[in-house]
């Protein structure tokens, strides 16, 4: 395969490795077989492998913006914001944004399609996901890349809450990947866990890299490589009740960085890629802003975190049903960061066709 000898695992180990996966998916895998994703799913070799492809992707240094989402309100009104700032910042000089996918894993279309460029995929069978939605998404992104014409050479995988502040340019190099570095994750606090599916023989736990898969830029045949091995090491480590309670919500962020370092790639760790308000007070240098925190403030200025502020903006305030227009600023003394956020939502909401009518298609 292109690129094998640089990926640094040796065929022999990557074997011996495929085998004890499908062994020990066997049963999750069977229940898969039960349902209508059966089909696509049977066809993957549980660890490493796509459906060949023939034709190869242009030259330059272009990526195919691409999130997945669901057909929930609260994912949609995320959705429409996010699209808007990318057709805003897209075409300024420096970026390397190509065309945009929302990746729709809730099995049909819905009423977004018309507004936001949208190809639809299976969700896991019912009951596979055991509540924890986010499983859907190396799932979506396996079909996606067996089923889409995709002509960048370069994804970008990217969420709903995610705002660009500014034009992206391409942040990997090559064959590395860029990622942006996760304080809370931590493969080598949890080494006991991370060799449960990265084995002693393929190489350090600091192999691990402390990301999760978005927002991440690859090249698109790394990523036909890796996502069938991140959909089976997910729902391994779902399966396993230490690592399930371990890892909770970012267990798919840990499974993703798992499938990477089995394929031998490490990302280019990029903190300028994304900042998180609150706990980021400046906007500064970086690119994309995720607002998946609640901001909440007393009327000094002073962060209450963890308790409800006297000003607040938490994206969960709007579970069934999008934001208002023209929410109140935060008052004096609010970090920058927090301060850009509610400008940028503002101005998408005011700007947005149908903002207030539209809702679960």
């Amino acid at each position: 395969m292109i690129g094998r000898k640089n990926l640094g695992v040796s065929s022999f180990l990557l074997v011996l490795l495929a085998l004890g996966f499908f062994f020990a998916t066997y049963n999750l895998l069977t229940m898969v077989i039960q349902n209508k994703a059966a089909d696509e799913i049977g066809k993957l070799n549980p660890l490493t492998q796509m459906p060949e492809k023939t034709g190869g992707g242009n030259s330059d240094m272009r990526f195919h913006v691409a999130l997945t989402a669901t057909d929930a309100i609260y994912s949609q009104w995320q959705s429409r914001i996010m699209y808007y700032w990318y057709k805003k910042v897209k075409d300024m000089p420096r970026s390397h944004m190509g065309k945009f996918t929302r990746i729709l894993h809730s099995g049909k279309a819905d009423n977004l399609m018309d507004e936001i460029p949208s190809f639809v995929v299976d969700p896991l069978p019912e009951g596979l996901d055991r509540g924890y939605i986010v499983l859907n998404r190396p799932w979506a992104f396996v079909q996606w890349l067996e089923k889409a014409t995709i002509e960048e050479e370069y994804i970008l995988m990217a969420e709903p809450d995610h705002i660009f502040v500014k034009p992206l340019p391409n942040l990997a190099q090559g064959n590395h990947p860029a990622g942006f570095p996760f304080f809370y994750i931590k493969p080598a606090e949890h080494e006991k866990i991370i060799r449960k599916f990265y084995p002693e023989e393929m190489g350090p736990v600091t192999n691990v890299d402390p990301i999760g898969n978005s927002p991440v830029i690859i090249k698109k045949y790394l990523l036909e490589e890796i996502s069938p091995t991140w959909l089976n090491v997910s729902l391994r480590m779902k399966d396993d009740h230490e690592t399930d309670k371990q890892f909770g919500w970012v267990l798919e962020m840990y499974a993703y960085a798992v499938a990477s370092a089995l394929h031998g790639v490490r990302h280019i760790l990029r903190k300028d890629f994304m900042l998180q308000p609150p706990w980021d007070p400046e906007v500064g240098k970086r690119f994309i802003l995720h607002y998946t925190y609640g901001c909440d403030y007393n009327l000094k200025g002073e962060l209450t975190y963890g308790k409800i502020g006297e000003w607040r903006f938490d994206k969960r305030s709007f579970l069934n049903g999008p934001p208002p227009k023209n929410l109140s600023l935060p008052p004096p003394g609010v970090p920058e960061s927090v301060v850009r956020l509610v400008k940028m939502v503002n101005e998408a909401t005011a700007n947005i066709p149908g903002w207030d009518t539209v809702t679960r298609g």
